[in-house]
């Protein structure tokens, strides 16, 4: 039996050899989460959209894996544009709104691949 099982989440297919999602044990972790549309796989025109599909994808990854996103015990986030920020924080508030139970989170201003304007990991402990 396979130590780690990964998880497949519709939607988020790639065309690299790498899962979305992986759990082994009572841990979880992501590969870089984009925000394609869930239905098409193509990347959404606003970068609202494309935010709210990514928290979509770890809803879902969550529930795949047994847990809830209260499992979740940190997130880095990509974007290409210190503005996006404040779109993550949107979804972000939405998905943690208690101050005093949220998971810890580092957000970097970097290059991302062409199309791409926000990026997620997650690690969580169930």
């Amino acid at each position: 039996m396979a130590k780690r099982e990964v998880l497949h989440v519709k939607g988020s297919e790639h065309q690299n050899p790498i899962p979305t999602a992986v759990k082994t044990g009572n841990m979880v972790y992501t590969s870089a989460l984009i925000g394609s549309n869930p239905e098409t796989g193509e990347m959404p025109e606003t970068v609202q959209e494309e935010v709210a599909n990514l928290f979509h994808y770890i809803r879902e990854i969550m529930h795949l894996a047994g847990g809830s996103t209260d499992d979740i015990a940190h997130l880095t986030v990509l974007v290409n544009d210190r503005e996006y920020k404040k779109v993550v924080n949107v979804e972000w508030l939405k998905m943690f709104p208690d101050e005093n139970d949220r998971p810890a989170r580092h957000t970097t201003v970097t290059d991302l691949r062409e199309g791409l304007r926000v990026q997620i990991e997650l690690t969580a402990v169930l």
